[in-house]
């Protein structure tokens, strides 16, 4: 029953970040916690659902071209070897659950604000932005991402929209390419990290979970082309997973 359940809710989360041009690994990864699996052991199954949905989507925007001039790389050469890192490092399930929660709250305020001040494709880079700032920045969120389990657009995105980084078209598709690629480091770095510990095969039982995002990312992707607003679509995600940030933060400072 809680399988079914999750199928359900991986679904629409995956639905609702993709259409917006995230993976969902915030959400994936509290929906876990929640599900009471081995709390060590939610990072794999989250990030293995993020990058299957942001890879779908980072195919996408290559095909339509949108990282040629993104200068996407010099950010995912500081970011993936970050991530990495950050999936090796051990963290007790306490200190996971705050994190999480921190973020979700962080991510659900900056949906509501692009809810209510939507960017447009007009924007241009700005002549004086700092080629150093965001690699610095993207490693940094790269290490919390591979560290907690998510894949850090929700993070970086903001970032990239401050120094004017480029269009925001291009900034979203830079953001999925960050987190897929954010999401396979830190995927790695957890399972090298939790093979000796831990009974890896318990993450198995939850594979329906991945074509359950896949589903979700390809309709997610269609509403990305106009059939829901975008910022119809940011507001609903917001209100979902500012419930979840205000319930994993009463429950990580609660201790229980």
């Amino acid at each position: 029953m809680i399988l079914v359940w999750l199928v359900v809710t991986f679904l629409v989360t995956a639905v609702l970040y993709s259409s917006v041009g995230f993976g969902g690994g915030s959400t994936y990864t509290a929906l876990l916690v929640f599900s009471g699996l081995q709390i060590s052991l939610v990072p794999i199954v989250s990030l293995a659902c993020n990058l299957t949905v942001t890879s779908t989507g980072t195919w996408k925007a290559q095909g339509a071209g949108l990282y040629e001039g993104s200068d996407v790389w010099p950010i995912l050469a500081f970011s993936v070897p970050a991530a990495f890192l950050g999936g090796l490092t051990p963290i007790g399930d306490q200190n996971l659950i705050i994190l999480l929660g921190l973020s979700l709250l962080f991510a659900s305020l900056h949906l509501g604000w692009n809810a209510l001040h939507s960017a447009t494709d007009g924007s241009r880079p700005s002549p004086v932005r700092s080629r150093w700032i965001a690699p610095v920045v993207g490693a940094g969120i790269g290490y919390l991402s591979g560290l907690v389990g998510i894949g850090g657009g929700i993070f970086l995105a903001p970032v990239l929209h401050m120094l004017n980084w480029n269009s925001p078209r291009k900034i979203a598709a830079l953001a999925t390419a960050y987190i897929a690629a954010n999401s396979l480091a830190g995927l790695v770095g957890k399972t090298i990290a939790l093979a000796d510990r831990h009974d890896l095969s318990q993450v198995l039982a939850f594979w329906p979970l991945v074509p359950a995002v896949l589903i979700g990312s390809w309709i997610g992707h269609r509403f990305m082309l106009g059939i829901f607003p975008e910022r119809l679509v940011k507001g609903l995600t917001a209100v979902l997973i500012i419930v979840v940030a205000v319930r994993l933060l009463l429950r990580g400072f609660g201790g229980s």
